[in-house]
C-alpha cells in the first residue's frame, strides 16, 4: 500500500496519505468575474446556440467578420471590459448557394454574409485529372482543396459542397441569396432558456419593446431570488423594474469616430463593464471606452432626477461621456433593503459572497464533510479564511471574525445553518469641502 504526505490531491497509486497541520487550510478563493451574455441579430455563426467569444479572439470565421467590422459593434462593445461574451445568434436566416454543372455549394451559415463568398474551379497545372477548388470571402483565399470529382470535396468554415459527378471549371460562382431573416419574441424567450443553463455575471439585452423588458426583470428575479444565482441584466430606460439586478440605462454616446450609440446599444458597453469590474471597483465616473460624448446631454436637474429615479446615466466631461454613477434600478428601499442595495459595488460583494460559497461549498464541503462539530468548524474556518481576503482587498469592512460569523446546526441532520454578518464598502462619491479665508 502507497503512503506518505500530499500537497494536491492528485496521487495515482491507491492508499492513504496522511498531513498533520496545526489548522486546516483554505479550500476556495474569490471567484474571477468577467462573463457578460447577449443575444444579437446577425449575418453569420451558427443560430439558436450559445457561442463564446474571448476579448481579443479572432471571430471572423465564428461571425463571419472582424472585430472591428460595424456588423459586430455592440459584440465589440460588450468586450471592451468583459473577458468572455456568451453570444446568442437569434437568427437563422437563409443560406447563399451557388451551382455550376452537378456541383451546389451552399454557405455554412444562413445571413448576408454568405453573399459574400465565391468558389472558383481550375484544372490542377501538376495533374489536369484534377481540379482546384478555392472559397474566397471577400475577395480573400479562406480554403483550397484538390479533388477529382466532387465526392473528393469536403466542408470548410465556410461552404459546404454537394452533387455527384465530374467537376467543372468555373473562373468564379458567387454564391447568392443568402438574407438574414426576422427575429420574434420568441427567439429572445429561447434565448434565456439556453442562457439559464450557463454561468454569467450580466446579460445585456439591446432592446427597446417594453414586453421583452419586462420578461427580462423576471427572468432576472427568478435566477436571484428562487434559485439563487446572482446576475444583473442591463436594459434600456426601464427605472420601474426597481430591483437591484436591473441596471437601466438612461442615454447612449458618441464614439471618437462619430458613430452614435443609443442607450439600447449601451447596454452591451454597461453590461460588460459590469461583468468586468472587481468586487471592489465602482464604475461610478468610469469613461466609457472611445466615446467623445453622450447622447442626449441632460441638464444638472434632470441628472440628478434620472439618478434618483435608479437610472444609469452617461454625462459629458471634457470631451469624454462617463458613468455618472454605478447605480441599478432599485429605489423601493425597505428597512431589509437600504439604500446601499442600489450601489452596484455593493451588489457585487454581496453577489460575489453567495457566487463564491455555493461554488467553495460544492466542491469541497457537501457530501464531503460530516455535520459534527469537526466539520462544522471547517465550514466555519472557510468562512472565515473568505471574509478575510475579502476585507484583504477592501471588498468589506469591520469584519469580525468572532463575532461575525456563526456556523450551527440546522433543522435536520443533513444541514447547517450559517450567519454571516458583512459590511461591504463603498467607493467615494461624495467630497465636501470646507474652506476658510482669513
Amino acid at each position: 500500500m502507497s503512503g506518505g504526505i500530499w500537497t494536491t490531491q492528485n496521487k495515482v497509486r491507491p492508499g492513504v496519505y496522511v498531513n498533520f497541520n496545526s489548522e486546516p487550510q483554505v479550500m476556495g478563493s474569490i471567484g474571477e468575474r468577467g462573463i457578460v451574455t447577449m443575444p444579437l441579430m446577425l449575418s453569420w455563426g451558427e443560430p439558436k446556440k450559445v457561442i463564446s467569444v474571448g476579448a481579443g479572439e479572432d471571430v471572423s470565421v465564428k461571425l463571419g467578420y472582424a472585430i472591428s467590422d460595424s456588423k459586430l459593434l455592440l459584440v465589440k462593445e460588450a468586450l471592451k471590459r468583459a473577458q468572455t461574451l456568451l453570444l446568442y445568434r437569434l437568427n437563422t436566416g437563409t443560406k447563399a448557394t451557388a451551382t455550376a454543372g452537378n456541383l451546389t455549394v451552399t454557405a455554412k451559415w444562413g445571413g448576408v454574409r454568405g453573399n459574400d463568398i465565391t468558389v472558383a474551379i481550375t484544372e490542377n497545372i501538376d495533374d489536369p485529372s484534377y481540379f482546384d477548388v478555392v472559397t474566397l470571402m471577400s475577395g480573400v483565399l479562406v480554403d483550397t482543396q484538390t479533388a477529382a470529382d466532387i465526392s473528393g470535396l469536403a466542408a470548410n468554415d465556410w461552404v459546404e459542397f454537394g452533387g455527384t459527378g465530374e467537376l467543372t471549371e468555373s473562373a468564379g460562382m458567387p454564391l447568392t441569396g443568402g438574407a438574414d431573416g426576422t427575429v420574434t419574441n420568441q427567439d429572445y424567450i429561447d434565448y434565456l432558456a439556453a442562457a439559464e443553463i450557463t454561468d454569467f455575471n450580466t446579460m445585456a439585452l439591446p432592446v427597446t419593446d417594453s414586453t421583452l423588458k419586462g420578461l427580462a426583470v423576471s427572468f432576472c428575479k427568478r435566477l436571484r431570488d428562487d434559485e439563487g444565482k446572482k446576475i444583473q441584466v442591463v436594459i434600456e430606460n426601464y427605472p420601474e423594474a426597481d430591483y437591484e439586478g436591473v441596471i437601466s440605462v438612461k442615454n447612449g454616446v458618441v464614439l471618437s469616430d462619430g458613430t452614435a450609440l443609443t442607450a439600447a446599444n449601451c447596454t452591451a458597453w454597461v453590461a460588460g463593464a459590469t461583468a468586468g469590474a472587481k468586487m471592489n471597483e465602482s464604475l461610478t465616473y468610469t469613461t466609457y471606452d472611445g466615446a467623445a460624448d453622450v447622447s442626449p446631454r441632460y441638464t444638472n436637474t434632470q441628472i440628478a432626477a434620472a439618478l434618483q429615479a435608479g437610472e444609469f446615466v452617461f454625462t459629458a466631461s471634457d470631451n469624454k461621456a462617463v458613468v455618472e454613477q454605478d447605480i441599478n434600478s432599485l429605489t423601493g428601499y425597505t428597512p431589509t433593503k437600504g439604500k446601499a442595495f442600489s450601489k452596484n459595488r455593493v451588489i457585487r460583494v454581496l453577489d460575489g459572497i453567495n457566487n463564491d460559497f455555493v461554488r467553495i461549498f460544492s466542491d469541497f464541503y457537501i457530501g464531503k464533510v460530516a455535520n459534527n462539530d469537526d466539520g462544522r468548524n471547517l465550514l466555519k474556518n472557510e468562512c472565515v479564511n473568505y471574509m478575510n481576503s475579502l476585507q484583504g482587498i477592501g471588498a468589506v469592512q469591520n469584519f469580525d471574525s468572532q463575532a461575525d460569523i456563526a456556523v450551527l446546526p440546522g433543522a435536520g441532520a443533513d444541514s447547517v445553518y450559517i450567519e454571516v454578518h458583512a459590511q461591504p464598502v463603498d467607493s467615494v462619491e461624495k467630497i465636501y469641502i470646507g474652506v476658510e479665508v482669513a
